[in-house]
């Protein structure tokens, strides 16, 4: 197997909870080497929050705070729909000189989805943050 990648999620609302839990049912079923080092979400009593905690995945309410890990993460999922919050990612990835991470918007997501094998449709966001 390849190196681990790292991934953070931004965002666990009605795209990101569904995404989350089926992305981390794949890489749990099929040993993947992939492993969610973080999630931010405005709710840290949702059901999906708290099992992350419960699993010793650091969980943010500010997504800004996941900049703070640095190159530990590889991809950051921002399923948050926000414009400005994806901006300001972009801007403190720069203002930390970090050229590793990289920013995955929705339609990344969607194109993921596509690979699970799912029935049901990935719920799409109102807005898709540009």
């Amino acid at each position: 197997m390849g190196n681990k990648i790292n991934v953070a999620i931004l965002g666990l609302g009605s795209v990101g909870e569904v995404f989350s839990e089926n992305f981390l049912e794949k890489i749990q079923e099929q040993h993947i080497n992939v492993e969610i080092v973080a999630v931010a979400t405005r709710h840290l009593d949702s059901p999906v929050a708290l099992g992350f905690a419960h699993s010793n995945v650091p969980v943010f309410e500010d997504a800004l705070k996941v900049i703070e890990l640095g190159e530990k993460v590889d991809i950051i999922f921002d399923l948050t729909g926000n414009g400005d919050l994806r901006k300001e990612l972009r801007n403190q990835l720069q203002a930390t000189n970090n050229r590793h991470t990289v920013i995955a918007p929705e339609v990344f997501a969607q194109l993921l989805w596509n690979f699970f094998g799912e029935e049901a449709d990935l719920p799409q966001s109102k807005t898709t943050g540009y």
